[in-house]
């Protein structure tokens, strides 16, 4: 799954972590006044100040749409049904047909007034009952659910007989490939451009790096195939087994809350594009989880019988067991450096009594066919397999090419140019330093959200990346929930555009306005 996609994703989802942490809306209808983006945080606070009147509760939110459906209901029995209909386009312009917004029984009362009067009209009525609904942003999905009728009878049958073009939603994914080609042919992003911003968020000085021969964004162009998957299926990967309509399935996510992983994995997880989960860890200190998940039937994933995949790993080829080690590494590993006794060490974990912990076992031995001694050593929670000295440094060169997790590779590096005598102690510790997790303050720990915001390419046309990354979601959500939020699942692009900004889709106005916010 490429940046692009998951950025898009990664900003919905701050969307609704921001309503849920905030409790609500607050809707300001006011035209931007810079450009045609967001309004300025100042604008935007000020109006808020100064044009905002108090908020309702949300009891009496509800019991006002309570009403509403009490009057439709009335409105259906003395058989008004322009009334009905004010009140349908009233409840639903202010999104009570949303059960996620404005709660279950407001919503469901909404799709019966819907459904009753569909029953009663005839086919004039349905049709304008249909194109209203279609242009106040409704999904086809509402609609069938709400007037009880099949796909095939909403598309074949009433689209046709009502003459009304119900936009095809675009994936978001084909989306933001147009975008993220646009960024590559007229702003030269690539991944290593997206791995420069990673580094300069988390503290790594590139440059520096550089000046000794040192590539540290090398990672993103690294190998990876089904061997090195193993390993990081057999140490990182969380699965579960579920049955859908008597069909078995597999569900399989990574999750993290550091900036490295959030980013580095998303890389990761082949067989289909992943879906982007981010929650809450801790809401005091702000800390959001990141999480890549799929779901694919279990005979189409070929990592989910771990005594299969052990039995593989026993008969491994030689050549293969580099790559194999190298995910398990940047799965559940770990490469340090002792400054106290100056000896390296790689270290691979599994939890002490888990069906991972097998697997330790199985690589001791296969790490005895590159002539290299592992040793176990148990703790009350974990178990670790450990490779240091002179052992680490031959294992270092077996793996490092095949390492794509940016820190560890780098670490890798760092350690064999120490060894080598390429780089001095002093160099190496003020390389190897910046590559180190300190408190928690540091960006590497707890910041996955503003990783990826960052690197995602997509980002930067946002043009308020800072404000996302310092979780300043109230000057850019009402834009967003206003504007593009409400209509991007109905209509097309071109549609939407003039919608949201009354201008048609201009190629010229987009690549002047990035330039001169980004490069100007």
């Amino acid at each position: 799954m490429n940046l692009g996609s998951i950025g898009a994703l990664v900003m919905h989802r701050i969307r609704c972590i921001a309503v849920s942490a905030e409790g609500g809306f607050k809707i300001n209808n006011g035209p931007p006044i810079n450009g045609k983006g967001p309004m300025p945080s100042k604008e935007v606070s000020d109006t808020n100040i100064e044009a905002s009147p108090p908020q309702p509760t949300r009891a009496g939110r509800i019991e006002t749409y309570t009403e509403l459906i009490r009057q439709a209901m009335r409105c259906l029995e003395n058989n008004d049904k322009d009334c009905v209909m004010k009140l349908i386009e009233e409840l639903v312009r202010n999104q009570c047909h949303n059960g996620r917004l404005i709660g279950k029984e407001v919503a469901d009362g909404v799709r019966m007034v819907a459904h009753k009067l569909w029953l009663v009209s005839d086919n004039e009525l349905r049709c304008k009952l249909l194109r209203t609904l279609r242009e106040l942003g409704v999904t086809k999905k509402w609609v069938r659910g709400a007037l009880k009728i099949n796909r095939k009878e909403l598309d074949k049958k009433w689209r046709t007989r009502c003459n009304i073009e119900w936009g095809i939603r675009i994936k978001r994914r084909d989306i933001i490939k147009r975008v993220e080609d646009l960024l590559r042919e007229r702003f030269g992003w690539d991944e290593v451009k997206m791995c420069e911003e990673l580094m300069r968020f988390i503290g790594i000085d590139t440059e520096m790096l550089r000046k000794y021969g040192i590539e540290p964004c090398d990672w993103v162009h690294a190998g990876f195939d089904e061997v090195y998957f193993m390993g990081i299926a057999l140490s990182d990967l969380y699965v579960k087994f579920v049955e859908i309509n008597k069909n078995k399935y597999v569900n399989v996510a990574l999750n993290t809350t550091n900036a490295i992983d959030a980013v580095f994995f998303s890389l990761l997880l082949p067989v289909q594009r992943s879906t982007v989960e981010i929650w809450w860890v801790d809401r005091e200190t702000g800390i959001v989880g990141v999480g890549y998940l799929i779901v694919v039937r279990a005979d189409k994933w070929g990592w989910a019988n771990y005594e299969e995949l052990i039995k593989r790993i026993r008969t491994l080829r030689l050549e293969d067991v580099p790559r194999l080690i190298a995910g398990a590494v940047d799965g559940d590993g770990s490469i340090k450096y002792n400054f106290t006794v100056s000896r390296p060490s790689i270290e691979i974990t599994a939890c002490k009594a888990c069906r991972k912990r097998v697997f330790l076992d199985a690589l001791q031995e296969i790490l005895e066919k590159l002539g290299i001694e592992g040793k176990i050593y148990e703790t009350d929670s974990d178990v670790r397999l450990e490779v240091y000295g002179e052992n680490a440094i031959k294992l270092l060169r077996f793996i490092m090419p095949y390492l794509r997790h940016p820190l560890k590779r780098l670490r890798a590096k760092l350690i064999l140019m120490l060894h080598d005598g390429k780089i001095d102690d002093d160099t190496f510790a003020e390389l190897y330093n910046q590559s180190k997790y300190e408190d928690e303050d540091d960006p590497k720990r707890g910041h996955a959200v503003e990783a990826l915001t960052r690197a995602a390419p997509q980002t930067h046309t946002h043009g308020e990346r800072d404000k996302v990354a310092g979780r300043r979601f109230n000057e850019i959500k009402e834009f967003l929930r206003g504007k593009i939020c409400r209509y991007g699942a109905i209509y097309p692009p071109k549609e939407l555009l003039m919608r949201s900004f009354n201008d048609a889709y201009n190629l010229d106005y987009l690549l002047n306005y990035l330039r001169e916010k980004y490069l100007g």
